[in-house]
């Protein structure tokens, strides 16, 4: 790909990312991110041959945003590993909460389901930290399950919590008390020392 080719892929996906933090996954439509781009509605389509491709795109950023954030969060691994959990829960919820509309196209199913789109190379690596770490803090479980089951909980709480309904439900103005509780949830209470 010559070098004007890749800036205007980059480009196009630039603009997708600025656009669905302004407007949300749901306006990402081929159409806008070429007007945005300042070009044709059919030069997205030499980059990005289908509308899933080019959202997988913007998606694999926000993967890579969240895997950045993840990695200075937990930095060289010298914490235990209920602490390293501790902070990519708090990181996972922060980037949730702060970037609700790459969120929500991050964990899109068509997206995620389609092999080819390479999200996956992105988006396991991720869930492969949270397993090694469930892993390494509770070694009589099966971490890929219990990781699954929390990162579902997680989910659940960026949720539930971006719509408020946690807050009217708990009474709670901060998340960390929830992430504390499915921490325990999951791994049991925190030994005390």
């Amino acid at each position: 790909m010559s070098e004007p080719e890749a800036g205007l892929r980059g480009r196009l996906v630039d603009v997708g990312v600025e656009l669905v933090a302004q407007e949300g996954a749901q306006a990402l439509t081929l159409r806008e991110i070429a007007r945005r781009a300042g070009v044709s509605h059919g030069a997205p389509r030499r980059y990005f041959p289908t509308h899933l491709e080019l959202l997988s795109a913007i998606a694999r950023r926000g993967f890579a945003e969240l895997g950045e954030r993840a990695k200075s969060a937990i930095a060289d691994g010298a914490a235990s590993p209920r602490a390293q959990l501790t902070a990519l829960g708090r990181v996972y919820l922060e980037f949730a909460l702060d970037n609700p509309g790459m969120y929500e196209l991050m964990f899109r199913h068509d997206l995620l389901e389609s092999g080819h789109l390479g999200l996956r190379d992105t988006s396991l690596p991720l869930f492969g930290v949270l397993v090694d770490l469930v892993g390494r803090a509770r070694p009589d479980v099966n971490a890929r399950l219990v990781a699954g089951a929390l990162w579902a909980n997680l989910h659940g709480i960026a949720q539930l919590w971006r719509w408020g309904s946690l807050q009217l439900a708990t009474g709670a103005d901060d998340f960390v008390p929830l992430l504390r509780s499915a921490l325990d949830a999951h791994l049991g209470p925190e030994a005390t020392r």
